[in-house]
């Protein structure tokens, strides 16, 4: 047996690699919800965390390895490989799948638990557009997927949306520009799994039936061609428009995106410019937030705490003082501060950075109902006592009896073991890596 690994955990070594994976003994999974994949997929408890173990061909299983240390090392949203490990064998001498290893992300769920509960038209939307917006950063990476869908995508919660992870990158490949054919290939390909996998859902009861799942899958490419216009597209403006120059970088910054580089061109008829940028970096108030108080949060969580941060500057008479103090102010007095009330019972719930975004949404709720600035202990207070008790609890996920972790997830999951099997028998093969032909695409803004 051999285990390639970036940093080699010996705890790998005491899995029970001379089994399937399929006949794990249940004392070493975590009770996670699992997605629909074409393979074997178990999660497992190991040293304090959970990693997910994929079944897979040895040299899919290194492809994939590679693709997804690649993605990480360019900040890409994604699972973060651990290891691959491969000729193993069963106790009678019989060769075994090799296995790829990767972290679980923690707080994240697959999209089938997501619509385990009720789930409204606008929440599918937001989901989309989370997608839209992975797919576009992954192709401005020059990352082709190749197999685009739901089922190969993690949720987590960022504020009032949805971020994206790629989970699955067993048919992607890296380039150093993608054609139009190429992004347009992965697009369509998106649209029509998305499609499918909402009609399976509206057949199992989980999306009403007034919901056109045809209509709502046509808006991940609608979304992702107002998203691409908007990052990539050329803007004729006059010479003297040096304003809409600002407006286009600000544009951008609100869709989570910094100018890393621009270029300004003169157009044929003299008295105007070509502005186009060239270089964008997702990230936009992740990086901010990062800088001033070292907190690794979402996109839109970010973008909140950056809100209160200038009104905690504004409300204590702060504006002489450096943002960098004001962070470490804000930080110490405010954020910490709703973070320590949480109680350990109710720690697993959601993650820190979301408690606090809906802390700050609970705080403007009762404010609106008595029309009157509430106390932040008092706030924290009701929040704690009347909301969060409520929510799921998803990082319980990692540690609770997987019959009553998988309570209602496992009723709808089995409403998909057959359609499983099916994709099983259509497993990838491995020279289904190709990358598909060019064409072109449309344009249109983008509006969140």
């Amino acid at each position: 047996m051999q285990i390639t690994a970036a940093n080699v955990d010996p705890a790998l070594l005491e899995l029970p690699w001379d089994i399937p994976l399929e006949e794990w003994p249940e004392d070493v999974l975590a009770a996670l919800p699992r997605g629909i994949s074409r393979h074997v997929v178990r999660f497992v408890n190991l040293s304090g965390r959970v990693i997910a173990v994929k079944e897979i061909g040895e040299s899919v299983a290194y492809h994939e390895y590679e693709m997804l240390r690649d993605l990480s090392r360019m900040e890409a949203p994604s699972v973060q490989p651990t290891a691959v490990v491969t000729g193993r064998r069963n106790a009678q001498g019989d060769e075994l799948n090799a296995v790829l290893v990767t972290e679980h992300l923690e707080f994240s769920l697959p999209y089938r638990a997501l619509f385990s509960r009720k789930i409204t038209a606008e929440t599918v939307g937001r989901l989309l557009d989370a997608l839209a917006v992975l797919l576009v950063r992954l192709h401005l990476l020059g990352f082709y997927w190749g197999d685009v869908s739901l089922s190969n995508t993690l949720f987590r919660r960022d504020a009032g949306s949805y971020s994206a992870y790629l989970v699955d990158a067993e048919t992607g490949d890296l380039q150093t520009k993608l054609t139009d054919g190429q992004r347009n290939y992965d697009v369509d390909l998106a649209r029509t799994n998305i499609i499918g996998e909402l009609m399976d859902l509206q057949a199992g009861g989980f999306l009403p039936d007034d919901e056109d799942p045809i209509e709502i899958g046509n808006r991940i490419q609608e979304r992702y061609n107002q998203l691409w216009e908007e990052l990539t597209g050329a803007e004729l403006i006059d010479a003297d428009e040096h304003w809409r120059v600002q407006e286009r970088i600000d544009r951008l910054a609100a869709l989570g995106f910094s100018v890393g580089e621009l270029t300004m061109t003169s157009a044929p008829e003299g008295d105007r410019l070509i502005i186009q940028p060239k270089v964008v970096d997702a990230g936009h108030y992740h990086r901010q937030i990062m800088r001033l108080t070292g907190m690794d949060v979402e996109e839109l969580q970010a973008r909140r705490m950056l809100e209160d941060i200038e009104t905690y500057r504004a409300v204590n008479g702060m504006w002489r003082q450096s943002l960098e103090h004001v962070a470490r102010a804000w930080t110490n007095d405010v954020y910490e501060h709703v973070i320590d009330a949480i109680p350990p019972e109710l720690s697993g719930k959601l993650e820190p950075a979301q408690v606090f975004h809906e802390i700050l949404e609970h705080r403007w709720y009762l404010g609106q109902q008595r029309q009157s600035d509430v106390p932040l202990d008092e706030v924290i207070a009701d929040y704690l006592e009347n909301v969060m008790p409520t929510k799921r609890d998803e990082a319980v996920l990692l540690s609770g009896p997987a019959d009553e972790v998988l309570a209602g997830y496992d009723d709808m999951s089995s409403r998909f073991d057959d359609e499983e099997e099916d994709e099983d028998e259509e497993a990838l093969d491995e020279e289904d890596l190709d990358v598909a032909p060019t064409s072109n695409d449309s344009s249109t803004p983008f509006d969140r």
